[in-house]
């Protein structure tokens, strides 16, 4: 073909189909401004006074009187602190592997809608329902030695079984880390929203070629939803990092210091009128939050096209 028989556009439709363009931006502009308003009111602005006053000596009532780094230095040599941190790093492993990966699994099998499928995926919901202070007050009761429903399970073979949970060491932090781990319907639900978005032309195109179900899940399945993994992983550890319900009405950061983590160390500072050293937690809390983000983003690669 000839290219005196191209019909090329009409620059005059060109040029009024870009200022449609631009047009219809200022009313995506408009419609977000409530949003970034909202944002710099009730977000940015308080994430910039943290961290200006944890540079500072502040009651929360008069002027802050700027102190410099004494309040990172009195926080990182708290030894409750230090084991905060190994306390997260601990509680981050167990969410990645076992309650990200009992959720996986969960929408893995949810995805075959098996018999049953809908009534199981409405009774794996119901403890999410449920607010997290309530649910730290049933695992109390559920963990009582005297009444409480395991111990009396667990003495039908050894009658002898006495044993506190929430308050003996090193019970307290797999009893503070049983009230979350089986818990994980918002990983299933995100990651099986993405295997129900799987084309099922590539399931039938693997199967023609002789991949078995195996095959299907571990080469096709799981690498088309690590975006929903990836976000998962976030939700999970970011949850470990601000989790402070089922510890304070469980174990109060007991017994010692064994299931101490930075928001009681946050809560306590703020009741005791140290808001400074509070909000150096909370940088602490928010940088480590960022660092994981980042982290899991590289690793997951979720900012690459996955079709």
């Amino acid at each position: 073909m000839s290219m005196s028989k191209i019909k090329m556009p009409d620059k005059g439709k060109r040029v009024r189909a870009s200022k449609l363009e631009r047009r219809d931006y200022k009313w995506i502009y408009l419609f977000l401004l409530p949003s970034v308003v909202m944002f710099l009111m009730f977000y940015f602005v308080p994430i910039l006074t943290m961290f200006f006053t944890s540079f500072t000596k502040w009651d929360g009532f008069n002027a802050p009187v700027f102190n410099g780094l004494d309040n990172y230095t009195r926080l990182f040599s708290n030894p409750a602190f230090v084991i905060s941190v190994r306390n997260l790093i601990a509680w981050s492993l167990i969410g990645i592997f076992l309650h990200v990966g009992f959720g996986v699994l969960v929408a893995l099998i949810l995805y075959h809608k098996p018999r049953g499928w809908k009534f199981t995926r409405a009774v794996f919901m119901i403890p999410n329902v449920i607010s997290a202070a309530a649910w730290a007050l049933i695992y109390k009761f559920i963990f009582n030695n005297e009444m409480g429903v395991l111990n009396n399970l667990i003495r039908m073979i050894s009658p002898d079984f006495n044993v506190q949970w929430f308050y003996t060491s090193p019970y307290a932090f797999w009893a503070i880390t049983f009230t979350w781990l089986f818990y994980a319907v918002i990983v299933t639900l995100v990651v099986l929203g993405d295997l129900m978005a799987i084309p099922e032309e590539l399931n039938e195109a693997a199967r023609i070629d002789g991949a078995n179900q195996w095959q299907i899940t571990t080469r096709i399945h799981l690498p088309l939803c690590r975006n929903a993994i990836g976000t998962s992983i976030i939700c999970t550890v970011t949850s470990r990092v601000a989790m402070y319900e089922a510890i304070q009405l469980t174990t109060a950061g007991g017994p010692g210091d064994d299931t101490m983590n930075t928001p009681l160390i946050l809560v306590k500072a703020i009741m005791d009128m140290n808001n400074g050293y509070a909000n150096a937690a909370g940088v602490v809390m928010f940088l480590i939050g960022v660092i994981i983000m980042v982290i899991i983003n590289k690793v997951m690669k979720m900012n690459e096209p996955v079709y």
